[in-house]
This record gives C-alpha cells, structure tokens and sequence, in this order.
C-alpha cells in the first residue's frame, strides 16, 4: 500500500483543483464560441460533404465553422452499410480520400473500400488541422435574413433544448455563405422554404430524395450541389433532396465531390 501511495504521488505531484478545471472548459469554450459568431461561411451538418467542403474553405482562408447538433460528427459514415463499418468509394472519389491520408484498396475494378471509422476520424482531423471550428450539440433552427431576403447567418440554440421541447430564446451567428448539408432531410433549405415568403430554393422548391439508385444518384448529386437561394448552397444529401435526386447507400464518393464543389461555390461568393 505504501509504495502504491508513493507511486501515485510522484506522477501527480501537482495538486487538481476541480474549479479550475471547470474555468479552462468555460473559457477556452467560450473564447472560440464568440470568435465564431462572425464568419465567412457556417456549415450545418458535420457530414462527409461539409467535412470535405470545411478543410477546403478553411485552407483557402475563409473563416469557417461547421455546427453539428449531434454529439459526433460524421453523419452518416460512422454506420457503414447496415452497421458494417465500411464505405465503399469509386475512383472519382479516392483523391479525396487521399488527401485526408484515409486508407483504402481496391475491391473491384473501380470499387474501392474504406474503414468508415478511420474515414470519419481522418476527414475530422483534417478539418481542424486546416483551422475551421466544429461546434456539436447545437441545433440551426431558423435563418437570419435582411431586408433583401437574403441569408445572412443563423439561428442557433442547444440540441438538448430542442429535444426537450423547452421554451428558450436562442442566439444568432452572422455569416456570408451558409451550406445545408444537414443530409436527407435538408433542414435549413426546408427552413428557407417555409419561411420566407414566395422563396424559391432550387429550380422546384425542396422537392425530397428519391428512392435507391447508386448510379444515378452518385452521378447527380454532384450536378446538383449548388446556391439554391441567395446565400445557401445546398451540399450532399441535402442537395439531393432539394433537387429530387435518388439516394445512393454507403458509397461515399458522391459525398466527397460534393463537399468540394459546395466549397468551390463558396469562395467563388466570397472572392477568394
């Protein structure tokens, strides 16, 4: 017992003070939080698209951060196909991969595999290694416009008020450029469309996915990633289901591409 006593004394020489610890959480927190609410581009969902699109932004100089209400980010990878924990990626999409420096081989001939986990670990890391802000546990509820219509930032509350169905007030960020790639359900783009009077998002309105077809919806989705109104770009999922296009399943390069293309988009509005 004494030399278990001794031991743990000469690793942790340094008394802990638990309020202590609690300020650095607050303050660091807070500190990035307040740095966010004035940005170039906010993107809504932490999926692949918005990943990708992420790290290009941010490496190009935009200042950038990406609210996800969930706890983890990754949307949909992290499940695999039918909780499987592999992606399967075409060759379009491997150069994507490789810049995140993601592990793959080939299955069949322009096929190619993927750890889903390693995939949503790597595509994180390169989005704050490139210096853009993720921010989870929030919910995007609504849009702040101006007298134009045009979007110009966001509404944001915490996720656990939302699920609680608690009556709190929630706070705004402003941004230049907003992309929806809230996935299947198009959240902000759905928003925009029932809020804003004779608002046109897309060429038909938010119009939902499609069912299943891998090949044409991989070859759509990307055509598809576009400004849908002034100041929202719709990526990935999102962008399928405002422009009536077919899902896809766990193959991910039509994700990857999109995220590039929201991002090229993006700095096109910004000038950069």
């Amino acid at each position: 017992m004494d030399i278990f006593i001794r031991n743990r004394a000469n690793a942790l020489p340094m008394a802990l003070d638990e309020v202590t610890i609690t300020k650095a959480i607050v303050e660091s927190y807070m500190e990035s939080f307040l740095k966010y609410t004035d940005v170039d581009v906010a993107l809504v969902g932490a999926g692949p698209a918005n990943l990708v699109a992420a790290k290009k932004l941010a490496e190009a100089g935009a200042k950038t951060v990406v609210f996800e209400k969930n706890l983890s980010v990754g949307g949909g990878i992290w499940g695999g196909g039918m909780m499987f924990p592999r992606i399967v990626v075409q060759e379009e999409g491997c150069r994507i991969l490789d810049e995140f420096g993601v592990w793959y081989r080939e299955y069949a001939e322009g096929y190619y595999i993927a750890s889903s986990i390693e995939t949503v670990a790597k595509l994180t890391a390169g989005v704050i290694e490139a210096g853009a802000e993720i921010i989870n546990l929030v919910t995007v509820e609504d849009v702040m416009i101006r007298e134009d219509e045009k979007i110009a930032g966001l509404v944001i509350n915490w996720e656990a008020v939302e699920r609680t169905r608690l009556h709190v007030d929630p706070l705004s960020i402003r941004a230049k450029v907003v992309i929806d790639g809230t996935g299947h359900d198009a959240n902000i783009c759905e928003v925009v469309q029932r809020k804003i009077p004779g608002a046109k998002v897309g060429s038909l309105g938010v119009v939902g996915e499609k069912p299943m077809w891998a090949d044409v919806g991989e070859k759509t989705v990307v055509e598809v990633t576009q400004e849908v109104y002034p100041g929202l770009i719709a990526a990935g999922m999102a962008a399928a289901a405002v422009a009536g296009g077919h899902r896809m399943g766990p193959i991910f390069g039509g994700m990857l591409l999109s995220g590039e293309k929201a991002a090229a988009l993006a700095l096109e509005k910004l000038g950069l």
